[in-house]
């Protein structure tokens, strides 16, 4: 799916793995939300590039996964639960391993011994 998203536009992939740059200005020194009415041309492209990638993202999944993330507002935030669900967190990938590694650690034991031992 990578590809495929890279290769309609780079700047989706932007928008999906960096999230959406939220518009905004300084009031006071202060960075504070646009308002809708605010919004320039820039602004509207960026939310456009969030929607199409939230677009792709909804034609790849199925129904049960479509409402998985339907509710989600950008599609980093789709793509991150997506990414949680299919490929776990780190604690659980660190598991995953630790258990592979002893699962051949302890074949590697069982080849080696002997069938006479048995």
């Amino acid at each position: 799916m990578t590809i495929f998203i890279q290769s309609l536009d780079y700047q989706l992939w932007n928008i999906i793995t960096n999230g959406l740059e939220i518009p905004t200005k300084i009031v006071d020194g202060q960075r504070v939300l646009k308002m809708n009415n605010e919004f320039n041309d820039y602004d509207y492209k960026l939310l456009q590039l969030n929607a199409k990638a939230k677009h792709v993202i909804f034609c790849a999944l199925s129904p049960i996964e479509f409402n998985r993330v339907s509710s989600l507002d950008s599609a980093k935030e789709m793509w991150d639960r997506l990414m949680v669900t299919y490929e776990g967190t780190n604690q659980v990938k660190d598991t995953k391993i630790n258990r592979l590694v002893h699962d051949y650690e302890i074949f590697t034991v069982i080849t080696a011994t002997s069938i006479n031992v048995y």
